[in-house]
């Protein structure tokens, strides 16, 4: 990772900007979640309705618990697949932005990716709302050349690297009396 371009995509992230980062699944655009403008942002690079959820990426379970309510099953869940490929549809925490976790719900998905450029960043920034590289409807950019070419402008700072997995995430709700698979992917969630 070059230094100069991480601190680039840090101002960007800080100035409202989409970024480019690779992660453990797939290759990603991350903006801040807690800004109005950058989620506009995200939400225009990919060409998707507002109604649509972007999930949290934390770099612990800490900074996952100032978006989402981690329960013992969240937290016991955690500490076994996180950092990893899985997706905790958990309570959103009270008083943040509406935009943020899924609408109408009352809940945000929030995931730790094990991939260290990512988290390298989310260490500097703290959370951030993050997708697949592609528009709406298209296969996801697997690595920053691929994001850029899909992309273009509409992503401020590219960083370099792939998604490793090339997988999306295993997406579990844990809102309900039980847990709910709402998306199969590299992990076994126990009663898949």
């Amino acid at each position: 990772m070059k230094t100069s371009r991480f601190e680039a995509a840090v101002d960007a992230i800080r100035r409202g900007l989409v970024v480019g980062v690779p992660t453990d699944t797939v290759y990603g655009i991350a903006a801040d979640p807690f800004s109005e403008e950058a989620m506009v942002a995200l939400f225009a690079a990919k060409d998707r309705p507002r109604v649509m959820a972007i999930p949290i990426l934390a770099a612990g379970p800490e900074q996952a618990g100032r978006v989402g309510w981690l329960d013992a099953g969240a937290l016991t869940a955690a500490a076994v697949h996180w950092p990893g490929a899985l997706t905790l549809v958990v309570p959103r925490v009270p008083g943040l932005p509406e935009w943020i976790g899924h609408p109408g719900s009352g809940s945000v998905g929030i995931r730790v990716p094990d991939h260290p450029v990512a988290l390298a960043l989310l260490a500097v920034t703290g959370p951030l709302a993050v997708t697949s590289a592609n528009r709406s409807g298209y296969p996801p950019a697997a690595d920053d050349r691929t994001a850029r070419a899909a992309l273009g402008d509409a992503v401020a700072v590219y960083l370099e690297g792939s998604g490793a997995g090339g997988e999306a995430s295993t997406v579990v709700d844990l809102t309900g009396s039980e847990p709910r698979v709402l998306r199969r992917g590299p992990v076994d969630w126990p009663g898949l």
